[in-house]
């Protein structure tokens, strides 16, 4: 099987992702997911759709990452597994939208405003 690709978006993060036959090596930005993101949380998060069909073991995953925070690129990067994953099998489609791997989170930050310290807080008012 040659690699299959395809891409994960949340808040402002990118992940392109490209799903090959392997050992269930997972490679963000040419380091390995466990040091690329630190904490335990975003270890499960981006292992969630692998775990539930169990091809952990399975698949060589390799990623590029651009843009957001270390959370926004974990779930950019599960639902660009997820999606490659569907790609591969339509089978795996059921159990993975059930899971709501498959919905895109468009929430976005909204922009800051003109005379205001942030999208909608007001400065402090005084009437005196």
């Amino acid at each position: 099987m040659e690699a299959i690709n395809a891409i994960g978006r949340r808040k402002a993060a990118v992940a392109r992702v490209y799903l090959s036959d392997g050992k269930g090596k997972i490679t963000v930005n040419g380091r390995d997911y466990k040091e690329y993101f630190g904490a335990e949380t975003l270890h499960y998060v981006v292992t969630q759709p692998l775990l539930l069909l169990n091809v952990a073991e399975k698949y060589d995953i390799l990623v590029n990452i651009a843009g957001g925070g270390a959370k926004g690129q974990a779930e950019a990067l599960r639902l660009g597994i997820t999606r490659a994953l569907v790609k591969i099998d339509e089978e795996n489609k059921k159990a993975l939208k059930a899971n709501g791997f498959l919905t895109r989170d468009s929430r976005e930050v909204e922009r800051k405003k003109p005379g205001r310290p942030k999208a909608r807080k007001r400065f402090q008012f005084s009437k005196r």
